[in-house]
């Protein structure tokens, strides 16, 4: 008997999933009212659903399934910008600590996007700009060099918030690495990119450094973190307590998998 073709969104869905590159956390108010220079920056790139991404690392899959019980057929047709805000007030509704718009907006704009952040401007919830790359050989340079490899999910009981060192030069570096992140990637410079995350790394570390150390995580996420670092171009976290780790390299790395990204070209 002849199988029947049964495509994996199927399965998972057909909403897309989203890679957090530098300068994550920026899209926090609490973060980005404290930039000397804003806007801050950081880097979403929005993936195809090929293959189901683990939940609880740092990849938006809680915002995901949130998008799958308001959109079952996929994201509708109407303005991205309403898209998001729908979608961020169904998530946060009622929420202590909301999570940022930088997650809607990956997974709702297509392609390659860096979001700005100002505080003092739409409280800090949503980005004073979104630029967008689609161009289908930015995207397949970026396809080619970023390389993915599974780690840890966050533990229960985890909190990445309980030490906040609020410091505005290091959150100045946070929101510029996203800017050289952008700019690497639309100049194709693989050692640019490796080095903005790296510095988002450095970020991370300084002003929340529950995001790499924590009482509940048990791997030795700085170890494994600084020899990628050492070995490739530059590496970072997914997100807070490790998630999967993001190889910068234009040669494959041993256990690694890549993405395809999701642009307005392949919806046409």
């Amino acid at each position: 008997m002849k199988k029947q073709n049964h495509k994996i969104t199927e399965t998972i869905g057909k909403i897309p999933y989203k890679l957090a590159l530098a300068g994550g956390w920026i899209d926090q108010p609490f973060i980005s009212r404290h930039n000397p220079t804003p806007p801050g920056s950081m880097v979403v790139v929005n993936v195809e659903p090929q293959f189901w991404f683990l939940e609880r690392a740092g990849v938006s899959t809680g915002t995901r399934n949130v998008a799958l019980e308001l959109w079952k057929d996929g994201l509708p047709q109407k303005n991205l910008d309403e898209l998001v805000q729908e979608l961020y007030m169904a998530e946060n509704a009622d929420k202590a600590d909301p999570s940022g718009s930088q997650d809607m907006i990956g997974l709702i704009y297509p392609g390659i996007n860096r979001i700005d952040y100002d505080f003092s401007q739409r409280e800090g919830i949503f980005p004073v700009h979104i630029e967008s790359n689609n161009d289908p050989k930015i995207v397949s340079w970026l396809e080619n060099v970023i390389n993915i490899l599974p780690v840890v999910q966050r533990p229960d009981g985890y909190n990445p918030l309980e030490t906040k060192n609020l410091n505005p030069e290091w959150i100045a570096r946070l929101g510029e690495s996203g800017k050289t992140c952008y700019n690497a990637i639309v100049t194709k410079d693989i050692k640019a990119l490796g080095e903005s995350l790296n510095e988002n790394m450095l970020c991370w570390e300084a002003i929340l450094p529950g995001t790499v150390r924590h009482r509940t995580i048990k791997t030795d996420l700085m170890s494994l973190l600084k020899y990628y670092q050492s070995e490739y171009h530059g590496a970072m976290y997914s997100g807070c307590g490790g998630g999967y780790l993001y190889v910068v390299s234009d040669t494959p790395v041993p256990g690694a998998f890549r993405i395809k990204v999701r642009t307005n070209n392949n919806d046409k």
